[in-house]
């Protein structure tokens, strides 16, 4: 306990994210588009995320990270659909949802020379959720809408994270990590739809 005490350590962090979701993902939002022909091409959305760490040592070798981020997620969808409510048929029609969760992670980890290896469970709380829908031809605007999608998702989500990183010995350091979720987004919770997420973010150690 007292070793712990005296080499405690706190952090801060932020780096870019790309993320997505797997999974039945489309028809999470059968509530609120309507698709044509199933033309729709799904791809990750970018975004960042930021926030703090405590480094607890276990023993020389491996310790124990929890740590508290604010996150963009969310994914593109890209194709023809309907917005509900709403006739207008999109052309080159792309709705981008923007989720922002709280995410909080506890993750064990070894560092050699160094050189880190890192995983452990993650729970997340989301903030917001919107879908902003826009459409046009021959670079004309014909669509921009925002819904509010926050009552299609359930607040919590869980997650495994894992990853890579390297320590500098002033405390710099750089990772990589991979999210992958496995509690289901609907607020129903019963659509096969699960956030994933790969981020690289640069840290310092204090």
């Amino acid at each position: 306990m007292i070793f712990a005490q005296q080499t405690t350590s706190f952090g801060v962090r932020a780096g870019a994210s790309s993320t997505g979701m797997r999974g039945d993902a489309i028809s999470s939002f059968k509530n609120l588009l309507d698709f044509s022909n199933g033309m729709i091409n799904p791809t990750n959305r970018t975004g960042f995320f930021a926030g703090g760490y405590v480094n607890i040592p276990i023993t020389e070798q491996f310790l124990i990270e929890p740590a508290i981020y604010y996150s963009q997620k969310g994914y593109v969808l890209n194709g023809s659909f309907n917005v509900k409510g709403m006739s207008f048929l999109g052309a080159n029609a792309k709705a981008r949802l923007n989720t922002q969760y709280i995410d909080l992670p506890v993750v064990i980890k070894t560092n050699f020379n160094g050189f880190q290896l890192f995983a452990g469970p993650q729970i997340s709380y989301l903030l917001n959720a919107d879908l902003r829908a826009t459409a046009g031809v021959f670079g004309i605007n014909l669509l921009n809408t925002k819904i509010d999608a926050s009552p299609q998702f359930n607040r919590w989500d869980a997650a495994l994270t894992g990853g890579i990183g390297y320590e500098f010995a002033n405390g710099f350091n750089i990772n990589a990590a991979y999210d992958y979720g496995f509690s289901r987004v609907d607020a129903s919770r019963t659509m096969n739809s699960y956030n994933h997420a790969i981020k690289v973010g640069l840290g310092m150690k204090f």
